[in-house]
């Protein structure tokens, strides 16, 4: 995933939305109770797959069930890294801008549990805060 960040004279730099790479998802459940979505997914990410820089709305826990997810903050810095069986958890909020890798020989399977707001999506995308990856 790569941010573009594109300049010309006179006008402001421009941050684009990065997409992830060699990522799936499927949803096993998702219910809707007192004005919240409870959605239950499994994710897979493929070797040097990524999420894409993003944020969450809601509350999201997960699982890891097969490889290794290597988890980044805006910050550029690696702060977290999770193998089988580890729990994870992401910050909510526009201002907690992440991303997840796989980057290993194997794909990366995760449980993951979304409690967002009903209706909104189970991510953000967002744009590059300025890493030299994606």
């Amino acid at each position: 995933m790569s941010a573009a960040l594109a300049t010309a004279i006179a006008m402001p730099a421009t941050a684009h939305a990065t997409p992830p790479i060699a990522v799936s998802a499927v949803t096993l459940s998702k219910q809707t109770v007192d004005g919240k979505d409870y959605i239950v997914s499994e994710i897979t990410v493929a070797p040097n797959g990524s999420t894409g820089w993003h944020t969450h709305q809601g509350e999201i826990y997960g699982v890891i069930k097969s490889g290794v997810l290597t988890h980044y903050g805006s910050d550029c810095q690696q702060d977290g890294v999770y193998g089988p069986g580890a729990a994870i958890t992401d910050p909510t909020g526009p201002e907690h801008v992440h991303l997840a890798r796989n980057l290993g020989t194997t794909p990366l399977v995760l449980d993951v549990t979304y409690i967002d707001p009903a209706g909104a999506p189970t991510s953000d995308s967002a744009p590059n805060p300025g890493c030299d990856f994606e």
